[in-house]
């Protein structure tokens, strides 16, 4: 196991330490590991045990993340290590989040930040994800890695579940250049029941990232009698475009029984449509369909004529009708990173 010292925390009395790096301000007794499972009290100094310890390392569309209006058609180096802040019970990737609190001992293969970047520049790849787990546990290691791509030329992409402190997102935000972001519904009591954190926290996290100047994308899995009320669709809805911006993109997607919430099943695809209805009646400029067949859900609809300006399928992209992040048809603006011609 390599330890490596751990940031944003603060000394208690006996030897307890308070981990400040995410919002659940864990009080970590010494010899105990923060609700992460890879951040450990070692005589009243915190560690990480996941620095450089490489649990995935493959190379994505930028869509699959999901972004689509970060250099779209792009590709990006995904990497991830083992651990996660949440408990999800819907969780996709339990087997790599979940593994610190099953087993005694953590996977992963030596990767320094310096082998990811080159591993990107040998990809040609225009961006580095943090993805698969929750990047805000491997911080450490995401910071050094993001320094060294950004001189190196290359992007950086947090896919996260939105609970980073206001400290730790303020010390990367010159480096991150996106993210997408899980909203994973509009109720405390069901947020903490499925996820075991606060609603409020991840809405405060989305307005720091909002105001940080950094891309944002927001993602919501729908799942059948948890979030998938009309009035709860449409209050995400209204919380994006009010608050973090009608040009934010909207990715809705189906959920499938997996982990421990195989008593629920796959989210039909009219509910989807519902949702996708409601966030262009809050005023959403662009929303997505995710994990369903759908012929356009993953299409890019000029809000200012109503033509298709970026066609994908299956997460790949296709075709574009842009020049200079402009429609073709109609030169209406079309919000993002990079678009292309």
């Amino acid at each position: 196991m390599n330890l490596h010292p751990a940031k944003f925390w603060e000394s208690l009395p006996d030897s307890k330490v308070r981990c400040n790096l995410c919002r659940f301000h864990c009080v970590i007794a010494d010899g105990r590991k923060g609700r992460c499972g890879v951040r450990e009290n070692r005589d009243g100094l915190l560690y990480t045990l996941v620095y450089g310890q490489s649990i995935a390392e493959n190379i994505d569309p930028i869509e699959k993340k999901p972004l689509y209006h970060f250099y779209p058609g792009s590709r990006c180096l995904s990497i991830a290590t083992a651990g996660c802040n949440f408990r999800c019970l819907h969780c996709q990737n339990y087997q790599i989040s979940q593994w610190p609190h099953e087993h005694p001992t953590i996977p992963g293969t030596q990767l320094s930040p310096q082998e990811v970047v080159r591993h990107a520049r040998e990809s040609h790849v225009a961006s580095i994800a943090y993805t698969y787990t929750e990047p805000t546990i491997f911080f450490e290691y995401a910071y050094d890695t993001a320094i060294k791509a950004k001189e190196a030329g290359i992007k950086n992409v947090f896919v996260t579940n939105g609970y980073t402190t206001t400290e730790a997102l303020e010390s990367i935000a010159p480096y991150l250049d996106a993210a997408n972001v899980d909203l994973k519904g509009f109720s405390d009591k069901a947020y903490k029941e499925v996820t075991g954190a606060s609603l409020f926290g991840v809405l405060d996290c989305l307005r720091d990232y909002r105001r940080l100047g950094i891309w944002i994308e927001v993602t919501t899995l729908v799942i059948p009698g948890h979030n998938d009320s009309a009035s709860e669709l449409q209050e995400i809805a209204t919380f994006i475009a009010e608050e973090l911006g009608r040009h934010v993109p909207w990715h809705i997607s189906a959920f499938y029984p997996t982990y421990k919430m195989l008593d629920r099943p796959p989210t039909p695809a009219s509910t989807l449509t519902m949702a996708r209805d409601l966030g262009r009646q809050a005023g959403l400029e662009y929303v997505y369909l995710g994990n369903v067949e759908n012929p356009d859900g993953g299409d890019t609809i000029c809000p200012g004529c109503g033509k298709t300006v970026i066609k994908r399928r299956h997460m790949q992209l296709i075709d574009t009708q842009l020049t200079d992040n402009r429609c073709n048809a109609c030169r209406y603006e079309i919000a993002g990173v990079e678009l292309g011609a």
